[in-house]
């Protein structure tokens, strides 16, 4: 095995600055592992899919940048022929193919049987959930984005209020930006208990 063929991620990969801000955890850990052993899988090619906003689209990318291969984004939203030949493809050039899905069959309905009897037989890599440690680091990140800090008090607060999911931490941080800039004040508690409210979020449940 050479080591193109086996690579350890994400530490290894150079990142581009896209590439780095994809956060290894527990929650991707399982794809992270598969994708690493790609040379392994009993095809070329593998359905990657996740919630919403969880990176998977950005974790095929710096995927692909560093093997080769194809990567089919919206993989649902593409001809169904033009998958049909990419798959046949990626076995005879032995580079992996990567499709990108927010749903699997039988739940992603395939019309062509071609293709149908060959996704069934395509391994899956799938995103979890974040848990608490993801998820406050993806707040971090959000805020982080907007040139703002955020506390361990103020991120325990806001990640104790809001929907524990990938949008909601993408969403929630830009409404609470807009709303601390229109009034002029800091990302404190009590900024983050108002925007919240505004939001329709019970920002006052556990309230420090």
């Amino acid at each position: 095995m050479t080591g193109t063929d086996q690579i350890a991620l994400p530490l290894d990969w150079p990142q581009s600055r896209e590439g780095s801000r994809f956060i290894a955890a527990d929650a991707n850990k399982a794809a992270l592992d598969h994708l690493a052993r790609w040379n392994m899988w009993p095809v070329k090619a593998t359905i990657l899919t996740g919630p919403r906003r969880s990176g998977k689209s950005l974790l095929a990318r710096t995927f692909v940048e560093k093997v080769g291969g194809r990567l089919f984004d919206d993989a649902e939203d593409h001809e169904e022929e033009a998958l049909f030949h990419a798959w046949n493809a990626a076995q005879d050039a032995a580079k992996p193919l990567i499709l990108v899905a927010d749903k699997v069959p039988p739940a992603w309905e395939i019309t062509l049987p071609d293709l149908r009897t060959r996704l069934a037989v395509t391994p899956v890599a799938e995103i979890d959930h974040p848990d608490d440690t993801l998820f406050h680091r993806l707040l971090a990140l959000h805020f982080e984005d907007r040139g703002l800090y955020l506390g361990d008090d103020v991120a325990t607060y806001l990640a104790n209020r809001i929907e524990r999911s990938y949008f909601a931490a993408e969403r929630v941080v830009e409404a609470i930006d807009r709303f601390a800039i229109a009034e002029r004040a800091r990302i404190t508690i009590p900024t983050i208990r108002r925007a919240l409210e505004r939001m329709g979020i019970d920002g006052s449940r556990g309230a420090a």
